[in-house]
């Protein structure tokens, strides 16, 4: 199973983008999601998690009250909304599958990335 992310693009600071992730065949709507962001000569970096049923989620301090994981209870797709857009946020967004229906750090799909670049 691969999780395909979409969303990306080249917004000015300050702007929004929404990122969603799906799965390619298998469902993963009992599965918690997460998303990581990478920039190169940089360690992956984990942005949110969701829980399975959407009624849980995390947040990495530099993007909280800025960034919200969503996702509706048996749906196959989960969403990444960014506001407030900074330069720093730039990288490319992975999402990824836990093995549990609470995020435990445990992956089990992931996929190629999409591009978020943020001008300043």
């Amino acid at each position: 199973v691969q999780l395909q992310a979409s969303g990306g693009g080249l917004v000015q600071a300050g702007g929004s983008l929404r990122l969603s992730c799906a799965a390619s065949r298998r469902t993963f709507s009992n599965n918690a999601v997460a998303w990581f962001r990478q920039t190169p000569g940089q360690e992956r970096e984990f942005v949110a998690a969701v829980s399975w049923d959407g009624g849980t989620a995390s947040y990495t301090d530099a993007v909280k009250g800025r960034f919200t994981i969503s996702r509706q209870k048996g749906a196959n797709t989960v969403y990444l909304q960014m506001n407030s857009l900074k330069p720093e946020d730039t990288g490319v967004y992975y999402c990824e599958s836990d093995r549990r229906a609470m995020y435990s750090g445990s992956p089990q799909s992931w996929g190629p990335g999409t591009q978020v670049t943020v001008s300043s």
